[in-house]
């Protein structure tokens, strides 16, 4: 079973002197020597070296305290996260899993192997507390592939301790610094192996069509500045294929928030392929959008009644204990299934592994290298893209004023969800064209999302509503008091209440403020 580790770090060039005198650090009390280890680690990669352009690496290692497979996530600057599996032959499928979506169907392979004769010393305070690693490192590289060649170097390696403060790789940096010692301008030991053996270049004419090559991919997958309407779409649409790329191992190891922050890039894909359908052909990305609904879908299986499961759990702790009658908490417990499981359900993780959703992630890539670009994708970037953005917020008015005609119950409930669901693809439509229209857009993102927090707080009553129905049926089959629950409706019909009385002020200042 893989666990994970935060890993901060700080990397610098070291030569020959070895490790400065680090006892004058403000707050290290003692310097333990902890002996020398043999590493030996080999790290995997397509042969493209997808997980490099990724900063992730993977690697098999033996020797020291922690042998095993390690794979490692960038999280921010000198900051990862290390899942380590026990040591095999094979490469485990859990970690296999983490990789998937930046693999894909490719083969990983063995590409480059380090041996490192490891120094390590130990910085602890007055308490004889842990606060940080230090080791010395000699590194010999030798790539797997090609024509293996090696290269060596030496490094100080600071890895702060476990709950360490952050800022305590300061006072170390500013030491290190005054002992001449300079940070290394390789982010990891692979980066800087990959960068000492790659490859010797051919003959001045693989060099030529080699660079033409990467220039035209580089150009494709990254214009340095948008200047069409398909340069603005593109590059939000290059955003939101990064998000659920990036998300993936996220999801599968249930870190907060990241379920539905995929789930947020899948809509904010639909919606603009939808909203920018005169500058995308809908003919080629009506399909993809089916596929990210279906995405959408399986990342809400669990999102949505844990959402549902939080707001009636909340409204039943703003009760008194007095108002509470018979096992209401029990019960809902026993609606939302819980069975004090963790991380994503099985259904969710298969998906992910599935066919289905590598065929998602190739034919976003193809919208992104090769876009299906109509006309309007040459035109004038301002009216084009505002044109855009005014058709969404024309649909959004219509909605909110047929929700406005209507008389409380059905009807309206499900006007105001619509006017809802078209506020988000306005809102996302916003936000495309920000980096163009500037100010005015912004306001328009302001105000749909303020919007939408309105209509979405009145489309969760109906929800709850219907779900305390639900379950005062059951408890009223099962010999309990529904009185509570007849309470907690009560208060969501009023909370609908509020909802529906705030929209028209709350319309009326958008309205005035709209740029169009």
């Amino acid at each position: 079973m893989a666990d994970t580790k935060r890993e901060i770090e700080r990397k610098y060039e070291s030569d020959e002197s070895g490790l400065p005198d680090l006892t004058g650090v403000a707050g290290v009390a003692t310097v333990i020597d902890k002996g020398v280890a043999e590493l030996d680690a080999v790290y995997y990669d397509t042969p493209d070296e997808r997980l490099a352009a990724a900063s992730i690496t993977l690697r098999r290692r033996t020797g020291g305290s922690d042998a095993g497979w390690h794979l490692k996530l960038p999280v921010s600057t000198g900051v990862r996260d290390e899942i380590r599996a026990p040591l095999s032959d094979t490469l485990p499928g859990e970690l296999a899993g983490l990789v998937r979506s930046r693999v894909r169907e490719a083969e990983l392979v063995p590409l480059v192997r380090l041996l490192s004769t490891r120094d390590v010393s130990d910085l602890l305070d007055a308490d004889g507390i842990l606060l940080a690693e230090v080791s010395v490192d000699a590194v010999v590289a030798q790539r797997l592939t090609e024509d293996g060649r090696t290269a060596q170097w030496s490094e100080i390696e600071v890895e702060l301790a476990d709950d360490g403060d952050p800022a305590f790789l300061d006072k170390v940096d500013k030491k290190l610094r005054k002992a001449g010692v300079r940070p290394s301008g390789s982010p990891s030991k692979l980066a800087r192996a990959l960068q000492e053996t790659a490859p010797k270049k051919g003959k001045k004419k693989d060099q030529k069509r080699d660079k033409k090559r990467d220039k035209k991919r580089e150009t494709a997958e990254a214009p340095s500045e948008p200047v069409t309407p398909g340069d603005h779409v593109l590059a939000y649409v290059r955003v939101q294929r990064d998000a659920i790329i990036e998300l993936d191992p996220a999801v599968r190891r249930d870190v907060f928030d990241s379920v539905h922050s995929m789930r947020v890039a899948t809509r904010r894909l639909r919606s603009t392929f939808k909203s920018f359908g005169k500058v995308l052909d809908r003919a080629v990305t009506d399909p993809i959008g089916e596929e990210l609904k279906w995405l959408a879908g399986e990342l809400g299986v669990d999102r949505d009644q844990e959402v549902l499961t939080e707001r009636l759990t909340g409204a039943l702790d703003d009760l008194p204990e007095s108002l509470v009658t018979g096992p209401v908490r029990t019960r809902l417990r026993t609606w939302a299934g819980k069975d004090g499981g963790t991380g994503p359900g099985p259904e969710l993780i298969e998906a992910l592994d599935g066919q289905r959703y590598l065929e998602l992630l190739e034919s976003l890539d193809a919208v992104v290298k090769d876009p299906p670009l109509l006309k309007a994708a040459e035109g004038d970037p301002e009216k084009v893209i505002t044109e855009a953005v005014k058709k969404d917020f024309g649909k959004v008015a219509a909605l909110v004023e047929e929700a406005l005609a209507q008389p409380s119950g059905a009807d309206r409930d499900l006007a105001m969800h619509e006017a809802r669901k078209k506020a988000k693809r306005t809102r996302y439509a916003a936000e495309a064209a920000s980096p163009l229209l500037g100010k005015p857009t912004k306001a328009v993102v302001k105000d749909m999302k303020s919007l939408q927090t309105l209509l979405g707080d009145h489309q969760d009553s109906v929800m709850a509503r219907e779900a305390l129905r639900g379950i005062a049926l059951q408890a009223h089959q099962a010999g309990e008091s529904a009185f509570t629950y007849g309470l907690l409706y009560g208060r969501e019909e009023r909370r609908a209440e509020l909802a529906e009385g705030a929209l028209p002020g709350t319309w009326a200042k958008i309205s005035a403020d709209v740029p169009f």
